[in-house]
Parts: C-alpha cells; sequence; structure tokens
C-alpha cells in the first residue's frame, strides 16, 4: 500500500471508530504523525486528498476539522466525476439509475406517508394534459425526488439525484424526437404512483425498472 493510502486509510479508522466526529477538529499535524506513524509529508497529502473529496475541511489559520459528512456534501465529488462523463457513457449512467430507482422504489412503497403521496400526486396533477419537452423533464426529475426522499435513506436520495441531474439531457433529446415519449412518461408515471399508494413493492420496483430501461434501450439505439 502507498504511503499515503495507508495515511488515508489510518484516518478513515478514526472517523469509522468514532475517535473522530463530524465536526470534530483534528490534532495538530505532528501530533497527528506521530498517533498514527506516518510522516507529516505523507498525512500532509492524505488531508489534502480527503479535503478534495469533502470529508475533511481545511481551514487556512484555524485547523483541519472533520466535515459534517451530510450525504449531500459528500456527493459532489461524484457529481464531479459525472461530469466528466460523454454521451457514449451515459448508458452506465442509466443503467446504475435503473437499479438503483427500483430500489428507491421498493423502499417508499413501504415507508412513503400519505402527505408524501399526496405531494406526488398534487406534483402530477399540477403537469397538465399536454407539457412541454422540458415542463416533463423538470416534473420528473422532481417526482423522482420525492419518491427518493421517501425511501428514507439519505445516501440513496443524493446518489439518485446526482444521476438524474447528469441524465436529464438525454431525456430531453428523447422527449423531442421520440414519438409519443411524452405521454408514455406521464402514464408511466401515473402508474408508479398508483403502486406507491398501494404500498405494493414488488409492483413499485417493476414500474420503476421499467420506466428508467424505456428510455435506456431508447438511448442505446439512438447512440
Amino acid at each position: 500500500m502507498a504511503v499515503t493510502d495507508e495515511a488515508i486509510e489510518k484516518i478513515k479508522v478514526m472517523i469509522l471508530s468514532g475517535r473522530l466526529k463530524p465536526g470534530d477538529r483534528l490534532p495538530k499535524e505532528p501530533d497527528l504523525a506521530a498517533q498514527l506513524g506516518l510522516s507529516r509529508n505523507s498525512l500532509r497529502e492524505a488531508v489534502k486528498a480527503l479535503s478534495l473529496l469533502n470529508v475533511l475541511d481545511v481551514r487556512q489559520g484555524d485547523g483541519t476539522y472533520v466535515s459534517s459528512l451530510e450525504p449531500g456534501l459528500l456527493m459532489e465529488a461524484l457529481t464531479f466525476l459525472l461530469d466528466l462523463h460523454q454521451d457514449g457513457s451515459v448508458v452506465e449512467l442509466f443503467q446504475v439509475r435503473a437499479l438503483l430507482e427500483s430500489a428507491a422504489a421498493g423502499l417508499a412503497a413501504q415507508r412513503a406517508t400519505e402527505e408524501e403521496l399526496a405531494r406526488m400526486a398534487e406534483l402530477l396533477d399540477g403537469l397538465g394534459p399536454d407539457p412541454t419537452v422540458e415542463e416533463l423533464v423538470a416534473n420528473d426529475l422532481e417526482f423522482h425526488q420525492l419518491i427518493a426522499r421517501a425511501s428514507g435513506n439519505t445516501v440513496l436520495a443524493s446518489l439518485l439525484d446526482s444521476l438524474a441531474q447528469r441524465t436529464a439531457r438525454a431525456r430531453i433529446w428523447r422527449g423531442v424526437t421520440q414519438a409519443q415519449a411524452v405521454e408514455r412518461t406521464m402514464a408511466e408515471h401515473r402508474g408508479l404512483l398508483d403502486a406507491l399508494a398501494a404500498h405494493d413493492v414488488e409492483t413499485a420496483k417493476a414500474r420503476a425498472t421499467v420506466h428508467v430501461n424505456g428510455v435506456l434501450e431508447w438511448l442505446r439505439k439512438a447512440l
């Protein structure tokens, strides 16, 4: 294992074990290096790497702190990675999204409250019978965000939000070029909401998978 990787691993163990908690200030560099049996240079490189991942927060003139470790903050590094993907790689993003949307729908079917279901229904009702492609995609993004939040898993919701934002362009492209894509999407949303309202886990998972895979199959052909 490279020295810097070893240093990163040792800091990670401190966080996972609870020795360092969100918001805690790290010991001074020479003290921490001695505690971990590391050189100050390797520790410095580890801190730099973990700060880029938003695990640590380096405050000039103050010290280094463990970040809040909130999922949304940690997912920013993933968002940057996804931004680098070109159109050919968006197929893989949709494959991952299909898996995660199915999982989120299954959890939401178990956990969604009446208030959350009512908000989803209100969102779909507010779209109108003949939306533009841009209006539909914006509505689609929010609908899936509501499902992800209703899953009760904040990490899953953050992952899906990152993926959804990065695949929005492909969904607009599909809406413009594929016949009846708008009508199909609206119908699939209604079917998914029905399954969630019925707390039918398997149907909700299946409908979420079919919904995302419809875009995936079109994209494979288009590319």
